[in-house]
């Protein structure tokens, strides 16, 4: 008999790779392109562009990011300039660079 090859993963790939379904749904206006994700937080930042904190809801300013929330991570937008639309379970926001629509199904 042979031994087993063992691999080892790295716990945030493998955090990754075990997400749930995804809840929420970014689809940047201008391309199509789409991005899902589990869960989401709003980042705010500092006057030196450096990390403050994170917020579960939008706002000016703040950068949306999706899970999973490690090096990882699989979108992170600039910061918000104007939210032109919210609803119950969708918001419409335009960034520096694009205007995005996002939705949830759970939240």
């Amino acid at each position: 008999m042979s031994k087993i090859e063992q691999v080892k993963i790295n716990q945030d790939i493998l955090d990754l790779l075990l997400q749930g379904k995804p809840n929420y749904k970014l689809v940047r206006q201008h391309d199509g392109l789409i991005n899902q994700s589990e869960d989401i937080l709003w980042i705010e930042w500092d006057e030196n562009g450096k990390f403050s904190e994170t917020y579960a809801d939008p706002a000016v300013g703040r950068s949306l990011l999706m899970s999973p929330f490690n090096q990882y991570f699989t979108w992170q937008t600039t910061p918000v300039t104007d939210i032109i639309e919210q609803g119950d379970r969708y918001i419409i926001f335009q960034t520096k660079n694009s205007k995005y629509e996002l939705t949830w199904t759970n939240k």
